[in-house]
């Protein structure tokens, strides 16, 4: 995981209508960028349904929400368009910056050992700088996490 007072790397990466989004273009607004495994499976839709939900309450406070995972840029518009997802997710298929961010890592399910995305969400401050970072987060319980750090 990167350290809390790093800078945030740079990226850019296609969103799920194939528009080139950089962590530049949200400069002057905090960022929760949030790493997550899969497309519809049970535990992201619950972590992107809430992050949904509370969308209103973060953009309040100035936050904008990237949710990232290596799926296709086609299977993150289907996963917006089934659940209504108000917010930006990004395809990452090469995991450049899965791995920039260090949340490619061996995960041991039923005893067995695979290499893939560990949950993980960053704060970002106006400035590009991780302000807060959270590893292993529970899908369900991140979203509200999130709102009452910004």
């Amino acid at each position: 995981m990167l350290k809390v007072g790093s800078k945030a790397p740079e990226f850019s990466l296609p969103d799920q209508n194939g528009e080139m989004r950089s962590l530049s273009d949200y400069r002057g607004q905090k960022v929760v960028l949030y790493f997550y495994p899969k497309d519809n499976t049970p535990g992201c839709t619950k972590q992107a349904c809430s992050f949904g939900e509370l969308m209103p309450q973060f953009k309040e406070k100035g936050a904008v929400i990237l949710g990232v995972s290596k799926d296709s840029v086609a299977s993150h518009k289907k996963f917006e368009e089934k659940y209504g997802l108000p917010f930006t997710l990004l395809s990452d298929t090469e995991r450049t910056v899965i791995e920039a961010y260090d949340v490619w890592k061996e995960k041991k399910n039923y005893g067995k050992v695979s290499m893939g995305v560990v949950r993980t969400t960053y704060l970002i401050d106006e400035n590009g700088i991780i302000v807060k970072a959270f590893g292993n987060v529970k899908a369900a319980e991140n979203p509200t996490q999130m709102l009452g750090e910004i």
